[in-house]
């Protein structure tokens, strides 16, 4: 196959996919950036995590948060659980991996506060075990995931929000995940700072 034919196919397969779910996910957006607002309006913070990629992407969200989206304004209550290097490995080194996000949620939710909880295959276990923790400390929880949702479609409660991105490829999903990432940081802004 022709190199350039291969990478255009990345670009009409990302295309594609995010014209599929635009009407579907579009509504559930807004619910969960209405959802991020009130939280913050509260005194709450959102609490992010994911593995691998999906780290970044509670990384980025975070930083998008306490730094600034695309306008000025004072930072808002959000970080990342899958950054603190110490905290991850004395949690996986002592008690288990699977109980990285979840011993974080327990130390630092509060029932007005939300946990965003990234992940590609809707099956990672310290995903799920932070979500338990979420439900436990009575916070909402924001679920982005692919495929068909997994473990993680199965275990939210009715008044979480799911955001999921029914492709079978990894890259895929993850690009669906930054650009709703984006969509509810501008949702966020748009809100507290007016919309244009």
């Amino acid at each position: 196959m022709d190199l350039i034919e291969r990478v255009s196919g990345h670009f009409l397969e990302s295309i594609a996919i995010k014209q599929q779910v635009m009407d579907e996910l579009s509504p559930a957006v807004a619910l969960a950036a209405e959802r991020m607002v009130s939280s913050l309006m509260n005194e709450g913070k959102i609490l992010a995590c994911g593995n691998g990629g999906s780290a970044a992407d509670a990384q980025h969200f975070a930083a998008e948060m306490v730094g600034r989206f695309e306008k000025e304004r004072p930072g808002l209550a959000a970080m990342s659980l899958a950054t603190d290097s110490s905290v991850l490995s004395a949690i996986g080194n002592d008690y288990d991996f699977d109980m990285i996000f979840s011993k974080q949620v327990r130390a630092l939710g509060h029932h007005n506060d939300l946990l965003l909880a990234i992940s590609t295959s809707g099956n990672s276990a310290n995903v799920i075990e932070a979500i338990y923790a979420a439900h436990e400390r009575g916070m909402g929880v924001i679920a982005l995931t692919g495929k068909d949702g997994g473990q993680i479609a199965e275990i939210l409660s009715p008044e979480d929000i799911h955001l999921n991105v029914p492709s079978l490829r990894t890259a895929r999903i993850q690009e669906v995940h930054i650009l709703l990432i984006h969509a509810l940081c501008d949702a966020i802004d748009c809100m507290l700072l007016g919309g244009e």
